[in-house]
């Protein structure tokens, strides 16, 4: 089975983030699915601005080659007010820009999510998959990903202190492997 690299972005800049804990936790079980995650850090990018068109800052351009050179993303977001973090946001403008030098385009994505409320980042993945279409990213459609966070789910470092969680994660990150073997494998 071919092992794909995927980068990772986590839509939450917080040292405590709950979704940088199961980010940690899908690192360490990504093996189990033959993929390798690596962090794309968004915490340093520039707010986007058109005014950079023409000379794109380093932090937004290393970010922009960190996409480009990965075989697909996972988008690991918080929901904040029904809504996907600005922090993220910005970095997917920053990807997509200036026009014409789309990062994501035909790129293969997927999207999970925790949070402590009960319907999990429900709102911000339907709003961050609308983001993706546009931006021209095929997206794992299912199994949907909303992590009901508890106490004591996730250690500090990632590791999943549930079962049935760890047989969640580790079949949804099969499903994002075949995901995109399907996604960039030739049409004949």
């Amino acid at each position: 089975m071919t092992i794909y690299n995927v980068g990772f972005l986590v839509g939450s800049i917080s040292s405590t983030s709950i979704n940088r804990r199961l980010a940690r936790a899908l690192v360490k079980l990504a093996p189990q699915a033959d993929l390798a995650l690596t962090e794309i850090p968004i915490a340093d990018l520039p707010f986007y601005s058109a005014d950079h068109d023409t000379a794109i800052p380093a932090e937004a351009a290393e970010f922009k080659k960190g996409i480009e050179a990965s075989d697909a993303i996972i988008l690991v977001t918080p929901e904040y007010n029904r809504s996907l973090p600005g922090v993220l946001k910005n970095a997917l403008d920053t990807a997509s820009r200036p026009w014409g030098q789309n990062s994501f385009a035909g790129k293969p994505s997927a999207v999970i999510g925790g949070s402590i409320g009960p319907i999990g980042t429900a709102v911000a993945q339907q709003q961050l998959r609308s983001i993706l279409s546009f931006l021209a990213s095929p997206e794992l459609s299912q199994p949907e990903a909303y992590i009901h966070m508890r106490d004591g789910l996730f250690t500090e470092d990632g590791e999943v202190t549930d079962d049935s969680t760890v047989e969640f994660l580790v079949s949804w990150l099969k499903a994002v492997h075949t995901h995109i073997a399907k996604t960039l494998s030739p049409v004949t």
